[in-house]
């Protein structure tokens, strides 16, 4: 469920939070203890030559003793699709997610439409949906790691943002839609995806697990790049036939197709799971020391939460005037958009196959090409060099989505994996609100390329990850 009012993006279309959705390494924690990623370089002087030695000889006797593990076939992939339970949490996500892609369209045209609708009443209405997401998720994230099932957890939450679009279409459709009622339903939705987010992550390891977990993943990120597409375009459809009012309504009923389907939802038990005597508080301050603990974790948020700042900046404002002024209007950054959803579709197709043994490092070279559609809008270039290279960015993007939730999955324990989640949601998302706030002042200070160039350096910023040794080194760990 990814209630836009939109990758992280459902996600802005360009959200490529470390997490889109758009999510560590120091000594703490029992995750810590288990977690072979520290710095090099931290080994005494005095046993570095026998700790040599010995990895020397076991990568010998590995070698020759370990089968060769058999390569991974697309049969495998989607034979997946064939247990129960995941498959419900696909079919899931694909109807949430398809009504997900209307309702951005539904709302933006319905809100304008308004007596007196105007961008700025649009801007109230989406940063009403947006705050709730950021503010609550590290609350969504310490229920996650609470509740016995947490399947049963998503489908409450897609319930209630199914009901606060019902109400708003039905708003609209009887005429009594205003700013402010369509705010505070926002409100509701918005607080129902802090929920949603960072329990999903921590779903998927409870319906599959070793070399599954990165095929399941990526199926899961298919169904949202699908689902977004076709949503978008019925979107346009209902809009512009029956009016944004049933829209909303389509949209609300895919939420409770949605949550019906989790409900079905049978997870294994949690062995894992916390008994509750603990305050909300300490169990905050427990996810923050798994989240610190694990460089790799904190640095790849840290960096993400900058480059989002750039590209919703972007993507969110500056792309569509740029597209006014050097382009034809809408039909050119529509192009751009599904362009880059196509890729999207490709990356994750790629990714299926990609069973690396530094997973983190092939996801990060993946994403080097993250910035070049800010690059190619600051230039600016043709509007067919632009729509290839949003192509590629959407490629690297899935890539490493999917390789990153899939470590992720692998490296922090599960009892606290919804928090380290949530942490990681609120890091990449922290800033888009004010990405969204002083896009206009800063194009209107530096000009339109002036400030695009701003956000090309500043969505660069998740490229120097790359530079960080735990994140080049960091292994794939079977589940």
């Amino acid at each position: 469920m990814t209630d836009e009012g939109g990758p992280t993006t459902p996600e802005p279309s360009y959200d490529v939070g470390a997490g889109a959705d758009p999510a560590s390494r120091g000594p703490a924690g029992p995750a810590a203890a288990a977690d072979t990623t520290a710095a090099p370089g931290t080994v005494p002087a005095a046993t570095a030559a026998t700790a040599a030695t010995a990895a020397t000889a076991a990568t010998a006797a590995s070698t020759e003793s370990a089968p060769a593990v058999p390569r991974r076939r697309w049969r495998d992939d989607l034979r997946l699709l064939k247990r129960r339970d995941l498959g419900l949490v696909l079919v899931s996500r694909l109807v949430s997610d398809f009504g997900t892609g209307i309702a951005p369209i539904a709302l933006a045209f319905g809100v304008l439409a308004l007596p007196g609708g105007d961008a700025s009443a649009l801007g109230v209405v989406l940063l009403c949906a947006a705050l709730p997401r950021v503010v609550f998720l590290l609350l969504g994230g310490v229920i996650g790691d609470r509740v016995r099932n947490r399947a049963r957890l998503m489908a409450i939450a897609e319930a209630a943002a199914g009901t606060a679009h019902l109400l708003a279409g039905l708003l609209f459709l009887t005429g009594h839609a205003t700013v402010p009622a369509l705010a505070v339903l926002a409100v509701v939705g918005g607080s129902a995806a802090s929920i949603y987010y960072p329990t999903s992550t921590a779903l998927v390891p409870q319906l599959v697990s070793g070399q599954d977990l990165q095929s399941a993943n990526a199926l899961m990120r298919l169904s949202t790049s699908v689902a977004g597409i076709l949503g978008t375009a019925m979107g346009g459809v209902l809009v512009a036939t029956v009016g944004p009012g049933w829209g909303l309504v389509v949209d609300a009923a895919t939420y409770a197709v949605s949550a019906v389907l989790l409900t079905l939802v049978r997870t294994r038990s949690r062995s894992d799971q916390r008994d509750g005597s603990s305050s909300m508080l300490a169990d905050l301050a427990h996810g923050w020391r798994e989240f610190t603990a694990r460089r790799w974790v904190w640095l790849i948020v840290l960096l993400f939460s900058i480059s989002n700042f750039g590209f919703t900046a972007a993507i969110g404002v500056l792309g569509p005037v740029l597209s006014l002024d050097a382009y034809d209007g809408a039909p050119s950054w529509a192009a751009v958009m599904v362009s880059f959803s196509l890729g999207t579709l490709v990356g994750v197709v790629v990714a299926m196959r990609l069973k690396p043994a530094h997973p983190l490092l092939v996801g990060m070279l993946a994403q080097m090409v993250v910035a070049a559609p800010l690059v190619a809008m600051a230039v600016p270039t043709s509007l067919p060099l632009l729509i290839a290279v949003s192509f590629v960015c959407g490629v690297g993007v899935d890539i490493f989505e999917i390789m990153w939730i899939t470590t992720l999955q692998q490296h922090v324990p599960p009892e606290s994996l919804s928090r380290v989640s949530s942490y990681d949601w609120f890091g990449s998302l922290a800033l888009t609100p004010v990405a969204l706030a002083v896009a206009g002042p800063l194009s209107a200070w530096l000009g339109l390329q002036g400030a695009l160039w701003v956000c090309a350096v500043l969505g660069a910023a998740a490229c120097l990850g790359i530079l960080d040794p735990q994140i080049r080194g960091l292994r794939a760990r079977p589940s």
